[in-house]
């Protein structure tokens, strides 16, 4: 069972809470199990999962923790090939961000995760996956799109109808000053 609570089967990601986000004491069979559900996570609210550092046993050199995290956790540092010098700059997508998921491998052979922090420290990108945060995401930003251009229309036809209002009383007035001057041709 992937990712699961006591009592039910492997959740769907969807959104926020009900199983859809990782959360301290959640369950896998595997390590691959735990990798594939953040990665999922990770489309989901619209970053890249990064598969980061790991904690090997010091008896036989399997994996027992294992720390995913956003792809721009960190910063970039410059490294050094064999010889000393200094390897060709690179621009860095990196940005300090310290979203991550940190699991271990408990007494059972289950991955438990011990560790999630949440928050970014950079815009997320807005997923256009099939799951529904990301649908919800590219959604609620044209909604706001077009809220944008209904509030440039309803001011720029505002105005204009403001226009036409001007012109009519500017029309209403020369017909009023036609019709007393043909008035008083009239009875004279």
């Amino acid at each position: 069972m992937i990712g699961s609570r006591a009592g039910e089967d492997t959740p769907e990601l969807a959104g926020n809470g009900d199983g859809n986000e990782p959360y301290v004491g959640m369950e896998f069979d595997s390590e691959d199990a735990a990798k594939k559900f953040y990665d999922e996570y990770a489309r989901c609210v619209g970053f890249k999962m990064r598969i980061d550092q790991c904690r090997r046993s010091e008896v036989d050199k399997t994996i027992i923790s294992r720390r995913l995290s956003c792809n721009k956790e960190g910063y970039y540092t410059k490294s050094k090939n064999q010889f000393g010098q200094v390897r060709k700059q690179h621009t860095s997508s990196r940005q300090g961000c310290n979203a991550m998921m940190l699991a271990r491998v408990n007494k059972f052979g289950k991955w438990v995760v011990t560790r999630f922090e949440k928050e970014h420290t950079h815009p997320l990108a807005i997923s256009q996956g099939d799951c529904k945060e990301g649908k919800i995401q590219a959604l609620t930003a044209e909604l706001k799109l077009q809220d944008g251009l209904i509030k440039f229309y309803r001011e720029h036809l505002s105005t204009f109808l403001g226009d036409i209002e001007q012109q009519t009383q500017v029309l209403s007035a020369k017909i009023q000053v036609a019709v007393n001057t043909m008035r008083e041709l009239e009875t004279k």
